[in-house]
C-alpha cells in the first residue's frame, strides 16, 4: 500500500485509473471485458503505481449507452460476472493497496428499470409516474412533444408512451430522466450508496452531477428559448431549467450524511461540466468532496491554454475548504489526448469541430501526426502529474494509445452515431473505448471486412478459447492491427515506452510528493513566455527538498534550473537543454 493510501484523505492526492470494464480484460471469451478480468490484471495496476481504480458502470444494462442505462443499481451485469466476482475484485484491490471507486448514474435510469416499468403501467397522475418527468404534449391531441428540445445524442428529447404522455430524456430514449423532487428517488440512491459501501467500495464517481435538479414548471416549456436548450449546459444567470441549478446541492448535502455514516467517510467526485466559478460548490466537504476539472481535456497543446487550465484548476480548488484540484487529460467520452495533440492545434472554439470532422471522415480530414502527438502526450504526463491534487488516468492512456477513428459505421455502439443521420453525425466515443491490447504476439489476422482491423486473436484481450473449448468471441469493438505496437507486454520490456514512463512518473510522484501531504502549495518559476514551470515542496531520501516541473512549448531548447534531473519526457539536447514539447522533473539545488 502506498503511503498516500494509509490516510483517510487519500483521495486528495490520488492517482485514479479509470476502467471501462467492457473493454479492459475479458476472461470468459465472450468478447466483453468482465469483473474477473480486472482482478486478473490487479498486479499490472499495482505495478503501474495507481492509488485507486474507478469502474465505469458494470450494472445490468441493455447497453443503449455503454452501460450508462442502468437496470439495477445494486447488482452486476451477468455478462460481466457476479457479486462474488465483485467482492473478490475489491479484496484483490485492497490487498494491493488500491482503493475502489464505482460509477453512479443518478440523472436517469434504463427504461427497463423497475421504477420505469411501474410508471408505464400506472398511467397519468400516478405516484409511479412522478418518479420521472412526464408531461402532456402539444397539439390538438397532444401529438407534439412538450417542446422542440433535442437530446444530447440527437433526436427529440421527449418520447411518447402508449397512453399519449411524453417523458423527458437528456440522453437516449432508453434513459428516462428521473424526478429528483420525488422522495422515492432519494431513498433509492441512498440505499445504493450504502449497498456498495457495505461491499467495500471506497468512493463514487457521480455521472452528470450538474443535471439532477430540474424545474420544468416555473416557466412554460413552450416559451423557454433556445438559450435554455439541452445542449446549453452553462447556467450563468441561474435560469436554466435543467443544468447546474442551485437546488442540486441540497441533494449532495443529503448524500454527504450517508457518506459520513462510514469510517472513513466515503468519497465522491462529480462530473459537472459547469463554469469554473461553480465547481467549488460541488467539491464542498459538505457535499461530494471533489469535482472533475476538465480544463486540460478541453485545452489545445499550447502554453497559454495549458497555463490557463492549471490556474483555473488551482483557483477552483482554492475556493473550497478541504478539497483539492483534479486533472483529467482523457476519459471515455473524449478522443484520446495523444491523438488530440497530433491534430491541428486550432483556436479553442474550433478544436471540437476539428476532432468531430476528423472522426466523421475516418481520420482523413486532417493529418494526425502520431510522432508529435506522442511527444506532446509524454510531456503532458510530467506537467500534469507534478501538480497538487488528484490525477485521473483513462485506461490505455498509459500505453500511449491513439483514437481509432475508422471503425466501420455498422460496428459502432455509441448512440451518438446511431441516433442521427450518418452524414450529419459524428462517429461518437467508440474510438477511445476499443478493447485494450495486452499481448503483442496474440495478433489477429486482417479482417475479411476491413484489412485495417483484426480477426481471430485479440491481442490478449480475450483468452484463446472459452471454457468449453470453443473459440472466443470477437471483441465487442474491433481492434486495429496497429494495436500490436502498443501491447502492454511489449511496452513493459521497452525502457523508452509510454508505459515505462508512466511507471517511473508515478513512482517518483509517490515517493517525492504524496507523502508530504502538500495539496495546495505551488510556486511558479519564471522561465519565459513559452515555458510552464513550477515548484513544490518535496521529500527526498528523508530530507526536505524542492521539486520542479518544467515544460517547454517553445521552438528553441531551454536551459534547465540547476539541480538533479529525475525524469525527462524526451532526450535532452547535447548541451543539456530541454527541447520543444518536452518536460523535465528536477530536485533543485538549495
Amino acid at each position: 500500500m502506498t503511503a498516500n493510501n494509509t490516510h483517510d484523505d487519500w483521495w486528495k492526492q490520488a492517482v485514479v485509473y479509470q476502467i471501462y470494464p467492457r473493454s479492459f480484460k475479458d476472461v470468459n471469451g465472450d468478447g466483453l471485458g468482465d469483473i474477473a478480468g480486472i482482478t486478473e490484471k490487479m498486479n499490472y495496476l499495482k505495478t503501474l503505481g495507481v492509488d485507486a481504480i474507478w469502474l465505469s458502470p458494470f450494472y445490468p444494462s441493455e447497453l443503449a449507452d455503454g452501460g450508462y442505462d442502468v437496470i439495477d443499481y445494486r447488482n452486476v451485469d451477468p455478462r460481466l460476472g457476479t457479486m462474488n466476482d465483485f467482492d473478490a475484485m475489491v479484496a484483490a484491490a485492497h490487498g494491493s493497496g488500491i482503493k475502489v471507486i464505482v460509477d453512479i448514474v443518478p440523472n436517469h435510469t434504463s427504461d427497463k428499470h423497475r421504477f420505469f416499468q411501474e410508471a408505464l403501467k400506472a398511467g397519468r397522475g400516478s405516484a409511479a409516474r412522478d418518479r420521472y418527468i412526464f408531461r402532456e404534449g402539444r397539439g390538438k391531441n397532444g401529438e407534439l412533444p412538450p417542446n422542440d428540445w433535442q437530446s444530447l445524442f440527437g433526436g427529440p428529447a421527449w418520447e411518447r408512451v402508449d397512453d399519449g404522455q411524453w417523458y423527458f430524456h437528456i440522453f437516449a430514449k432508453e434513459q428516462p430522466d428521473v424526478n429528483w423532487k420525488n422522495p422515492d428517488i432519494h431513498e433509492e440512491f441512498k440505499e445504493t450508496f450504502r449497498f456498495w459501501s457495505d461491499h467495500g467500495v471506497d468512493g463514487f464517481r457521480i455521472d452528470v452531477a450538474h443535471g439532477l435538479a430540474k424545474d420544468f414548471d416555473s416557466e412554460s416549456l413552450e416559451q423557454l428559448g433556445a438559450e435554455f436548450s439541452v445542449q446549453n449546459q452553462e447556467n450563468r444567470d441561474g435560469r436554466s431549467p435543467m443544468w447546474d441549478r442551485p437546488e442540486v446541492h441540497d441533494i449532495y448535502k443529503e448524500w454527504r450524511q450517508v457518506f459520513n455514516e462510514y469510517n472513513p467517510p466515503r468519497f465522491a467526485v462529480g462530473e459537472a461540466w459547469v463554469i469554473p466559478e461553480h465547481q467549488y460548490l460541488y467539491a464542498s466537504t459538505d457535499e461530494l468532496g471533489q469535482v472533475f476539472n476538465f480544463e486540460f481535456a478541453k485545452s489545445n497543446w499550447n502554453v497559454d491554454d495549458m497555463r490557463k487550465a492549471i490556474v483555473e484548476g488551482l483557483d477552483a480548488a482554492a475556493r473550497t475548504n478541504g478539497s483539492t484540484s483534479t486533472w483529467v487529460m482523457s476519459n471515455h467520452d473524449i478522443p484520446r489526448n495523444a491523438t488530440r495533440y497530433g491534430l491541428p492545434q486550432v483556436p479553442s472554439h474550433e478544436k471540437h469541430q476539428v476532432a468531430k470532422d476528423w472522426l466523421l471522415r475516418d481520420g482523413k480530414t486532417y493529418f494526425e501526426d502520431r510522432k508529435l502527438g506522442t511527444r506532446r502526450a509524454r510531456a503532458a504526463v510530467l506537467m500534469e502529474m507534478g501538480l497538487p491534487g488528484s490525477v485521473y488516468i483513462y485506461q490505455g492512456e498509459e500505453l500511449g494509445l491513439f483514437e481509432v477513428p475508422d471503425i466501420p459505421w455498422n460496428r459502432l455502439e455509441d448512440p451518438n452515431a446511431s441516433r442521427t443521420k450518418q452524414a450529419a453525425s459524428d462517429k461518437g466515443r467508440d474510438g477511445c473505448r476499443v478493447p485494450l491490447p495486452w499481448v503483442a504476439d496474440d495478433e489477429p489476422k486482417p479482417a475479411s471486412w476491413d484489412k485495417n482491423f483484426g480477426e481471430g486473436a485479440s491481442f490478449g484481450f480475450s483468452p484463446a478459447s472459452k471454457a468449453d473449448g470453443t473459440p472466443s468471441e470477437a471483441p465487442h469493438l474491433p481492434q486495429p492491427l496497429w494495436f500490436k505496437d502498443f501491447a502492454a507486454d511489449k511496452e513493459a520490456d521497452d525502457p523508452t515506452s509510454m508505459l515505462t514512463l508512466y511507471r517511473s512518473v508515478l513512482k517518483n510522484r509517490a515517493e517525492l510528493l504524496t507523502a508530504t501531504g502538500d495539496y495546495d502549495s505551488l510556486d511558479w518559476l519564471d522561465m519565459g513566455d513559452d515555458v510552464i514551470a513550477y515548484t513544490r515542496p518535496a521529500i527526498y531520501q528523508g530530507s526536505a527538498s524542492t521539486f520542479a516541473s518544467v515544460t517547454n512549448f517553445g521552438a528553441a531548447p531551454i536551459a534547465l534550473p540547476k539541480g538533479r534531473v529525475l525524469l525527462t519526457s524526451a532526450e535532452l539536447a547535447e548541451d543539456g537543454g530541454l527541447p520543444q514539447d518536452a518536460s523535465a522533473w528536477l530536485l533543485l539545488d538549495e
